[in-house]
């Protein structure tokens, strides 16, 4: 049985990299059901990303990977035009999965929840994955060619 019967959670998802699957994997070890917040290409461009691959890539990536690695997960991805879509209207979410980077996101979330009068959430922090060097996985990380999706280090001079 779970902790909780439904979570919420949100990111870019551009290059999905080991980081994002421990984060889903938490996700989907604590609760029945993962509403997933997918950054729209608006949202994507106002927080000043740059992204690789376009909303419908990225959704249909994100589905692709969930079905492969955690085929009896249940979830729903959402398009997020906000900080944080379905997680501020739905009465029912419980817990917003956040990484460490991102745990203030929690306060805010809740502090929106309670001007709804809605019943606060339970933030769950999930550590940063690190790479190979110590620091964090990171697409822009991936992208610049520092490491691979699985955190070990690409050399320069190839």
């Amino acid at each position: 049985m779970s902790k909780y019967s439904l979570t919420a959670m949100g990111g870019t998802f551009d290059l999905i990299h080991k980081g994002h699957l421990k984060l889903l994997s938490n996700a989907f070890d604590i609760s029945n059901k993962v509403i997933i917040g997918l950054t729209s290409d608006e949202l994507a461009a106002k927080r000043g990303k740059i992204t690789t691959n376009k909303y419908e890539q990225r959704l249909e990536n994100l589905t692709t990977v969930i079905s492969r690695e955690f085929p009896n997960a249940s979830f729903e991805i959402s398009k997020l035009e906000n900080d944080f879509g379905p997680a501020v209207l739905e009465k029912e979410v419980e817990a917003l999965i956040v990484s460490d980077e991102t745990s203030n996101q929690g306060n805010k979330l809740n502090e929106l929840r309670k001007e709804k009068n809605l019943p606060l959430v339970q933030i769950v922090i999930v550590p940063m994955y690190l790479a190979k060097d110590g620091t964090r996985i990171s697409t822009t990380r991936i992208k610049n060619s520092e490491i691979d999706a699985d955190g070990n280090l690409l050399s320069i001079d190839k």
